[in-house]
């Protein structure tokens, strides 16, 4: 029996206050023949998470539920649940997200990969029960993607706040996570996807990606993932930083790495600057800059790109082309 043989994937939900929103979640993944488990793990919830996961289970016994007694985050969160599990493939799927029915077949059809993820539609809140039976069906049209492709694909482009690549939800082999003692990065809480898949393709995984879509990203104006703090953005140049450090990467890997660190550091400097104006005034926000010379180009482009942010197309929206069925989906396709 193969990895992909049917009744082997894991589905992890780490979730934080998603009484609202768990219950799809967790029934769309019991759908799938082929999940053996559906691990939720409550990082600290105060609004009743865990008995709303309870009210989606289907009886078959696939259903765990752990409860953090406070929030630990996401990283710490899928690492319990990794330990928890037992199924050959681990899928990652967001609190407040869902899965199209059919999703794993075509992910399933063939065995040459590490991690391989498909397209992603982007469904308003208040649209999801419609977009659950309209998804287009494209060919898949596979392809690999190398660490710089990665890298470069999670480098925000002007008038969209986070690249695309960033976005997918790659199904992972356990046993290329094992033996690479690979495991999300639990300082990290923002970027901790970003973190794992880059030191995965550092060690040569095999990153798939097909066309076809099976996985719905709710979009909402009040998303945690959508929060971050400052110091969020230091740990994740840091992260990059420390995948530098510990050697081992071609020129083309370790430049795409650096572009990234060079990027994420200038929005850490532009919010470090804001919090400072915040808190303090404009002329100890000025010193600051001042202090850090190499900063000011960061923070001077930061600030003229949100005051021109209202003018430009799609500004602040992630890059996404249109179906037949008016579905918005993160990677262009032809129809199947």
């Amino acid at each position: 029996m193969t990895d992909s043989a049917e009744n082997n994937v894991c589905v992890i939900i780490a979730a934080k206050n998603a009484s609202d929103t768990i219950g799809l979640a967790v029934a769309s993944a019991l759908c799938e023949p082929e999940v053996a488990e559906v691990v939720v793990i409550d990082d600290g919830s105060i609004d009743g998470t865990s008995a709303s996961a309870r009210l989606a289970d289907d009886g078959s016994g696939r259903l765990i539920i752990h409860e953090f007694d406070e929030n630990r985050g996401p990283a710490a969160a899928r690492n319990h649940a990794i330990e928890m599990s037992r199924a050959p493939l681990i899928s990652i799927l967001d609190a407040d997200d869902f899965f199209f029915p059919g999703r794993f077949k075509p992910l399933l059809e063939s065995d040459n990969w590490d991690f391989v993820a498909d397209n992603i539609a982007f469904v308003n809140a208040d649209s999801v029960s419609d977009a659950l039976t309209m998804v287009d069906r494209f060919d898949p049209k596979p392809r690999f993607l190398d660490l710089v492709a990665f890298v470069e694909g999670n480098i925000s482009k002007p008038g969209v706040r986070r690249g695309e690549i960033g976005f997918l939800k790659p199904l992972m082999r356990r046993s290329f996570l094992d033996a690479q003692g690979l495991r999300y990065n639990e300082a990290l809480r923002l970027g901790e996807d970003y973190d794992l898949y880059v030191r995965a393709l550092a060690r040569s995984a095999r990153y798939k990606v097909i066309h076809s879509c099976g996985y719905g990203a709710v979009v909402r104006s009040n998303s945690l993932s959508g929060q971050h703090r400052t110091e969020d953005l230091h740990r994740l140049y840091e992260a990059d930083r420390a995948i530098l450090a510990d050697g081992g990467l071609s020129p083309a890997d370790a430049a795409a790495i650096r572009r990234h660190e060079q990027h994420v550091r200038g929005r850490y400097e532009l919010r470090r600057f804001l919090d400072i104006k915040g808190k303090s005034g404009l002329a100890a926000a000025a010193s600051y800059a001042l202090g850090k010379p190499a900063a000011i180009p960061a923070i001077a482009g930061g600030i003229l790109a949100d005051k021109t942010e209202r003018f430009r197309k799609g500004g602040g929206v992630p890059i996404a082309h249109s179906g037949a069925n008016g579905l918005r989906y993160l990677l262009q396709a032809a129809p199947e």
